[in-house]
């Protein structure tokens, strides 16, 4: 991200009404549409199908440490995944 100087950007008047409530500070405006995450990228898409493998593998019998060590989780994430993984399959 680059700064700019507001006055180079902004009308004289919103210029002015900026300064009355933040002279000389630094101001971050986000933009109007933010996306979500893993929208960028494929992570999300990634990570679903991860899970889904890991509840697999629960289901077949591999146990919640085995599949830590495995993925590099703690055995509380692979919990966490197997319990979203059975409510889904309910």
């Amino acid at each position: 991200m680059r700064y700019k100087n507001a006055k180079d950007i902004l009308p004289k008047d919103i210029f002015a009404l900026v300064q009355q409530y933040a002279d000389g500070e630094y101001i971050y405006i986000p933009t109007k549409v933010r996306k979500g995450w893993g929208e960028n990228t494929n992570s999300k898409a990634e990570t679903v199908q991860r899970n889904e493998k890991i509840y697999q593998q629960y289901k077949a019998g591999q146990k919640v440490a085995e599949l830590a060590a495995e993925y590099f989780l703690s055995e509380k994430s692979i919990q966490r995944i197997i319990t979203v993984g059975n409510k889904q399959s309910s």
